[in-house]
């Protein structure tokens, strides 16, 4: 009986120490085809989570377009503008995708060029397990950060929309398809 009173004296502070570090920030994407809310990992990605509600914060995603849109992969978003002309964005971050965390359904991660550690403000959310993204032995991966935890339908209708080219850039909606905002959730 005394082992199950330290068990539970324990089991206590152990949550006790988890509420008091807080729940992981939660943003509300709100878009032309509806609303996304989506986890942030700041344990797993503190780099990425900070320079992500940085842009969040300087309401820098506010109007900006999801430009790449493959059915089959994932949606990305968070840089240019309806015109196609991309935003100014702050300095590179470095990648932290050797976190643990796997490019899987529902899950947001950042955008890149060859260089790594070159992740600004786009991002992309993946719309089927996608672990050839992760880091291994021959690539650096594409860092998780968050993942979508309601308004996955939002992002299955945004997967089917027309595609064409536009200003060089291939695979971008016919339909215009808006991200109005991106902000911090109200704590419940």
């Amino acid at each position: 009986m005394k082992f199950v009173r330290i068990l539970a004296a324990l089991l206590g502070t152990i949550a006790a120490a988890g509420a008091a570090q807080g729940a992981n920030p939660v943003v509300i994407m709100e878009t032309s085809m509806g609303t996304i809310k989506i986890e942030l990992f700041e344990d797993k990605a503190p780099v990425t989570v900070k320079n992500f509600l940085g842009y969040v914060d300087d309401k820098h995603y506010d109007g900006v377009i999801f430009h790449r849109v493959i059915p089959t992969f994932m949606i990305q978003g968070g840089g240019m503008d309806a015109d196609m002309n991309e935003k100014k964005t702050k300095a590179p971050i470095k990648n932290e995708a050797g976190n643990g965390l796997s490019n899987k359904r529902g899950t947001i991660a950042m955008a890149r060029t060859s260089d790594p550690d070159s992740a600004t403000a786009q991002f992309f959310i993946n719309v089927k397990d996608n672990d050839m993204l992760d880091r291994n032995d021959s690539s650096a991966g594409y860092a998780v950060f968050g993942r979508v935890v309601d308004g996955m339908d939002v992002v299955d209708k945004i997967k089917q929309v027309a595609t064409g080219s536009k200003k060089g850039h291939r695979d971008v909606p016919t339909e215009t398809v808006t991200i109005k905002s991106v902000r911090r959730a109200k704590a419940e």
